[in-house]
Formats: C-alpha cells, structure tokens, sequence
C-alpha cells in the first residue's frame, strides 16, 4: 500500500517559502486562514504528479516521498468544488447530446464513463472467482457486489431529505424523486459535489490510492461536512485523503489529530 509520506517545497511562492509537511497514511487536513497558500500547495503537488508521471521526482521544486521506500508512485484522484460554468466549445461539442452546463456537470460525465468501467470490473472479478473455484467464492462474490450496494444506500440517504433515490435499474447514475426520473446533472450544487465525491471514491474498488480535495465543503449542508471523511473512508479505508479546508464542521467527527496549520509547515 503506497502512499506519499511527505512533501517538500522549495519555494512556494517566488524566492520564499519553503514547505516540508509530513503525511499520515489515513486523513490529511490543511487549514489555514485566507492568502497563506493551502491551495497553492495542493496544486503544486498534484502538478508534479502530473508532470512525472506520477514519479517520485522533484518538478519545479517539489519532491515528494513515498512510503513504503521502494515505492516510486501512487495512484491519485482529484476533486475541485468550484462550479464555473463551461465555456470551452471543444468541451461541449464533445459531450452535445448531454445539457452539461458546469465544470461539475462536465466531472460528472467523466465519471459516468469511469462507473461503467468499475461496474464491468467487479462483474469480471466474480466471474473469475466461480471460474477459478476459489474457495468460499459466493460469500466473497456477495461481499464484492456489496460495495456498489453500500454506495446506493449511502446516496440514498443523503439525499433522503429530498426524496431522491438511485435508480437501480440503470447502468449509469441515475435519480428518482417522487416517481419522476433524472439525470444528475439536474441535481443541486451541493447535490451534485457529494455524488461527485463518493463515485470519484467508489470506482477506484477500494485500492490504495491518493484523494486530493480543495475545500470539499462548498455547497455542502453542514451535516453533510461533518459526515465527509467518514463517509469517504466507509466506502474505501485504504484511501488517504489530503484535503485543505476553511470549515470547523468537516474536523467535527474526530479527525482534529489530522489538522496541520500552513505556519506550522512554512518557514
């Protein structure tokens, strides 16, 4: 199980700043009042992961390590809770025969793609079980379509307020409310963030992997902040989340062990 055990910034802004923050394997909160760099920080790691390939190796001053120590990547998500409306026309003209009006819209079509994906892994994965005659095979097969089970009552139960529910029938994600169906991209801001959220964390079928999030709890009720983290590490315990946040709500649940201040990492 890789994950980064700590970061390292030369210098976070132009010729000062230099940022060493060591990482749990579990939950990582950044906080910090406005203008210290949160995002700023968030952004540069996950640019060197980009650029390298997902390699461990210094890009524009930042080096990152992993653990265990012959690791040499991980695998990582991102999830960004800004809703800006789309402009790109290359965009749109992709995805034309979907109403997709926001960034949100567009993560959510993405994510369409990857839960098609996941649905088709987990049925080849229970397929071989029977295929190979692994022992105690049926219990494991239940177990593993448990999961896609446990995320529909999950959804349903945030969204219960309003009575919306996950259509089972479906292949892709979508809701019923009150007998009327609908796509997700008609669903509210805060709505659509959490379903965004928890299927970014869904398809990655409980692996080992790297959750990156910047201020995850715009739009979000605040019961729903302070269920955040558990609900993430329900779906998958082997996730380590990195996050940056401004609200008290989303460390509420037990995770203030997990807060590192930006001073506390700057020099």
């Amino acid at each position: 199980m890789a994950y980064i055990s700590s970061i390292e910034i030369d210098s976070l802004w132009s010729g000062y700043h230099h940022v060493v923050w060591h990482l749990r394997p579990d939950v990582n909160i950044l906080s910090g009042v406005n203008g210290v760099g949160k995002s700023t920080i968030l952004n540069r790691v996950v640019k060197n992961l980009l650029n390298v390939d997902r390699m461990a190796k210094a890009t524009e001053g930042v080096t990152l390590t992993f653990s265990p120590e012959d690791a040499t990547q991980v695998r990582f998500d991102v999830v960004r809770s800004f809703d800006r409306p789309l402009i790109s026309g290359d965009i749109l003209a992709k995805v034309a025969d979907i109403s997709l009006q926001s960034e949100l819209d567009f993560m959510l079509y993405q994510l369409q793609r990857r839960f098609l994906d996941y649905q088709v892994n987990v049925s080849n994965r229970m397929v071989r079980l029977f295929t190979e005659q692994v022992p105690d095979a049926q219990n494991k097969a239940e177990e593993i379509a448990g999961e896609k089970a446990r995320f529909y009552e999950l959804i349903d139960s945030l969204f219960a307020d309003t009575g919306k529910k996950v259509l089972r029938t479906s292949n892709e994600i979508m809701m019923l409310q009150h007998g009327e169906q609908l796509t997700p991209y008609q669903l509210s801001s805060g709505e659509k963030q959490m379903l965004i959220i928890m299927l970014t964390v869904l398809v990655q079928d409980r692996q080992p992997y790297t959750l990156f999030m910047d201020e995850p709890e715009i739009s979000l009720h605040v019961e729903w902040q302070q269920r955040l983290i558990g609900l993430i590490r329900e779906l998958n315990p082997n996730v380590q989340i990195i996050l940056t946040t401004h609200s008290p709500a989303v460390i509420m649940d037990g995770w203030a062990d997990c807060v590192t201040d930006v001073e506390d990492i700057v020099d």
